[in-house]
């Protein structure tokens, strides 16, 4: 039922990312690019902000009651989006059924209770497949869309969209009420609200929100912007769009399930080397835009000075020396077919004339080539699936660390994670549709979607290493003569909250003499 109900939320949570393609290519909400980051982004700013006060509330009372009071409360935005008029009534309901992006924080504690520490990772990927419901809108809502105008006739009745979806969380709603049982963290009971947010002093806690930012954020506003970003590029109609963009979301959604055994059985440091890595290149190969340009090439130069004889396509005749040319194609147009990597053309052109008399390197063919860059939608779409796949890998290996690291704590840090990675699928579009406006490339999303990627990647190795040196330093001290015994890999402790705890990173022995280390 966890899984279901957050499929159901984030399903609605990302529904502005086709609604708004639809109202504004009907004519129906006059915005810019920059107005649609901000729509699709809103819903995802209530959801995030609200994700840490969540998961506080969850440790404290409970899953059951804050599942049903977060759909509710989300049914009712989207029955006030049916009667939106504008930008700005679409901005404020928005933020009301974005707090359906909030259960993931709620789950995540939640289910968390349920399972030994050993399954957790698998647990909770399970849960995360909940994500899946992105996909469900970008392939279903466009449907749906057609369906309730009669294929455009009637646009205003889009109206009745956003009830589909707010009856669709009330059904879950009873059915979540009646078929599960409340559980709470037991030492919660006991503690202070104060006391509660003192994870979040641990700097290893917004390390992981970063990471998050990227896999989760990045996930978040891809599986909206996909969908203008096909209708743009590639011409396509929304309901295609939809699906191109569902490739993404979906495969994602399923490989977080398996995500969470990976990182179970292979630990979560392993797999989000692996997962940054992949991302920083997959999100690199993706900025080169289509592209159809002329620019100067390799030109010829006189050898000596003389007066020219005769010019054709093929030759220069200087004197007695002749120069051949490199003639231009028959056609400059676009390359037919499917091409994968950049077609480069090149050729020369007379830069002088017959009877002129030049000087010695004075430039008599100016070179000329041709770049043409197709961005095969069919290379681009494997592409954005590959990414799609290593970010669900990435959101389990994240919220893997949690229960490790804070297992008395799993509401309150994973829901500081679940905000900053929530933010950056508020942020993301924004950043998109304002990067978009400046250097009218669709590509530059990728551009920043790899600078974070790498900064993460940077900061997460920095910390292992200078972990590693203290670990060496500490074994040095204890070993007899103050000898270090060796060095091995090591991965990051436990929070100073669990200190006494084995290490299951390392596989250290409990009774191994310990010393945290706070980065």
């Amino acid at each position: 039922m966890n899984t279901l109900a957050f499929m159901i939320c984030f399903a609605a949570w990302t529904m502005y990312g086709v609604l708004g393609a639809f109202l504004t290519d009907h004519g129906l909400l006059a915005i810019d690019k920059a107005q649609m980051g901000w729509l699709i982004g809103v819903p995802v700013l209530t959801g995030s902000i609200l994700r840490l006060p969540v998961g506080l509330l969850t440790d404290r009372f409970g899953g059951k009651p804050m599942f049903i009071a977060i759909m509710l409360v989300s049914a009712l935005g989207l029955v006030g989006t049916s009667f939106a008029n504008g930008f700005t009534a679409f901005v404020v309901t928005g933020l009301i059924f974005g707090l359906s992006g909030t259960i993931f924080s709620a789950g995540v504690a939640y289910t968390s209770l349920w399972f030994p520490k050993e399954r957790q990772g698998t647990a909770l990927g399970i849960f995360g497949m909940g994500t899946i419901g992105s996909a469900l809108t970008s392939m279903g809502a466009p449907i749906l869309l057609t369906a309730l105008t009669n294929n455009g006739a009637q646009p205003e009745e889009w109206r009745k969209l956003p009830l589909v979806y707010a009856g669709a969380l009330v059904a879950v709603t009873i059915a979540f009420a009646f078929l599960t049982q409340n559980r709470k963290v037991v030492a919660t009971q006991q503690k202070t609200w104060g006391v509660m947010l003192g994870p979040l002093r641990d700097l290893r806690v917004w390390r992981f929100g970063l990471y998050y930012f990227v896999v989760f954020g990045g996930f978040v506003a891809l599986s909206q912007w996909l969908i203008p970003y096909y209708i743009n590029v590639y011409g396509m109609s929304l309901a295609v769009a939809g699906v191109m963009a569902s490739a993404f979301s979906l495969p994602s959604g399923i490989t977080r399930a398996l995500g969470g055994f990976v990182s179970d059985r292979f630990g979560a440091r392993g797999t989000m080397y692996i997962v940054l890595s992949a991302c920083t290149l997959l999100f690199l190969a993706l900025v080169a835009p289509r592209m159809d340009i002329t620019s100067t090439g390799e030109g010829i130069l006189a050898d000596k000075a003389g007066k020219v004889t005769a010019v054709s396509r093929e030759s220069i005749v200087i004197g007695v020396k002749s120069y051949a040319l490199k003639p231009a194609p028959s056609s400059i147009g676009e390359p037919q077919g499917n091409l994968v990597l950049p077609r480069f053309r090149s050729w020369q052109e007379p830069a002088v004339t017959a009877g002129q008399t030049v000087k010695k390197k004075e430039l008599i063919a100016r070179g000329i080539t041709h770049v043409f860059f197709q961005a095969n939608v069919w290379v681009f779409s494997g592409v954005v699936l590959l990414a799609g796949v290593m970010m669900g890998f990435g959101m389990a290996a994240v919220f893997r660390h949690i229960p490790d690291y804070f297992p008395n704590d799993v509401g309150v840090v994973g829901g500081l994670v679940g905000v900053i990675g929530g933010l950056g699928g508020f942020l993301c579009p924004i950043l998109f549709g304002w990067m978009l406006k400046a250097t009218g490339l669709w590509s530059s999303c990728w551009l920043f979607l790899a600078l974070i990627s790498v900064i993460s990647l940077v900061w997460m190795h920095l910390v292992i290493l200078k972990m590693g040196r203290e670990q060496d330093q500490i074994r040095a001290a204890q070993a007899p003569g103050g000898q270090s015994n060796g060095s091995r890999t090591v991965d990051e402790t436990p929070s100073a909250s669990d200190n006494e705890a084995p290490d299951p990173a390392l596989g250290q022995d409990a009774t191994q003499p310990r010393m945290p280390v706070k980065l």
